[in-house]
């Protein structure tokens, strides 16, 4: 059986935002909203390596995130999974990817000089759906 309900998965590929939520240090919830991408193995979404997220799954790998269909916002998917690697978003290729995707722009417009941006990839293990 997928992890993921085929028919929850075409949520994914929309302008949904994901909240994805972490453990912090000192063990207590941490949630943000992000843009994602699926790619039929690994949820994706871009992070800076300075934000308090990126050390949080560095630290402990276990994520989860929920997306709500925005045409259809009582329709969602829930998603709990591991960090199973991050790559360098050489030339900001994914964030300028997801730009495109979230704003029909063809440039993250508040990339910031110095930042260090990566795209963390995240193995589904479980998921509910309403």
């Amino acid at each position: 059986m997928a992890v993921l309900p085929s028919d929850r998965e075409d949520i994914l590929n929309k302008r949904a935002f994901a909240h994805v939520a972490t453990i912090g240090p000192n063990g207590e919830p941490q949630s943000n909203p992000v843009w994602i991408d699926w790619d039929g193995e690994f949820l994706k979404f871009s992070q800076t390596t300075s934000r308090q997220k990126f050390r949080n799954l560095r630290r402990d790998g276990r994520v989860a995130l929920s997306a709500y269909d925005p045409e259809e916002p009582y329709r969602y998917i829930e998603v709990r999974g591991k960090l199973e690697r991050v790559e360098d978003d050489e030339g900001n290729a994914f964030i300028n990817s997801m730009a495109k995707k979230y704003l029909g722009k063809d440039e993250y417009p508040w990339a910031q000089p110095g930042e260090q941006r990566v795209v963390l990839y995240v193995r589904p293990e479980r998921s509910t759906k309403q």
